[in-house]
């Protein structure tokens, strides 16, 4: 084990908490637009429009069929256009943001659905506009298993920055390409692979502590 080994995962560990941090957030803006999109416009929705929901829907499975790496490269432009590079963990934030933001939006979508129709019902009869329905009724009821979705989600971001690392994103997957790999660093290989499965691991435990602690303090109520 050589002395540059902790300094190289710090800096490899803070670049890839960055990119999973601000990725997260977009792709969470982004993926909760779409997810209720789908579901309100769906035939029988509160906001049918069946025609929008098909439009966004055959977009959300175009970029989901596009392998990751591809999908970086395709995005490359784009990230030089925003943030006026196409390297480093700031560009990659933009195509990790539209990767996920899909991915994100079906598992909203799928949370969202588990709502009772009767609770929906209910709330349409009670004279409620359709954006209250959306904030007082599905996305509080449906919290649980959003919280749980989100979770699937930032993972899913977590392990996508390891394959951005390869085309220079950054970040630890960079960090086991440019020296675990190329330079024949098993040390780094290693601890990189290990950072990453205790990385995950806590997303995975903060995740399901949320959902139970909501899931609880409803029962409590």
């Amino acid at each position: 084990m050589r002395d540059d080994l902790f300094e190289l995962l710090w800096e490899g560990l803070l670049e890839t908490l960055y990119m999973v941090a601000w990725s997260s957030v977009f792709a969470l803006i982004i993926g909760i637009l779409l997810g209720i999109i789908l579901v309100v416009s769906e035939k029988g929705g509160i906001l049918e429009a069946p025609i929008v929901g098909k439009i966004i829907g055959t977009a959300i499975n175009g970029v989901r069929s596009l392998p990751f790496i591809i999908l970086i490269v395709l995005l490359l432009p784009l990230s030089r256009l925003i943030v006026g590079t196409s390297l480093g963990p700031t560009a990659a934030i933009v195509a990790l943001s539209i990767g996920a933001s899909p991915f994100l939006g079906r598992i909203i979508e799928n949370s969202l659905k588990e709502v009772s129709a009767g609770k929906i019902e209910a709330a349409k009869a009670m004279g409620a506009t359709p954006l209250t329905i959306i904030f007082r009724v599905l996305i509080p009821e449906a919290l649980p298993a959003l919280v749980r979705g989100m979770t699937i989600a930032v993972i899913a971001i977590t392990e996508f920055t390891a394959v951005a690392g390869a085309i220079g994103a950054g970040g630890l997957g960079s960090l086991a390409i440019r020296f675990g790999y190329q330079r024949f660093r098993e040390d780094i290989l290693i601890a990189t692979v290990i950072v990453i499965i205790l990385l995950v691991q806590i997303i995975q435990l903060s995740g399901d502590s949320v959902a139970k602690a909501i899931l609880k303090k409803r029962h409590l109520g």
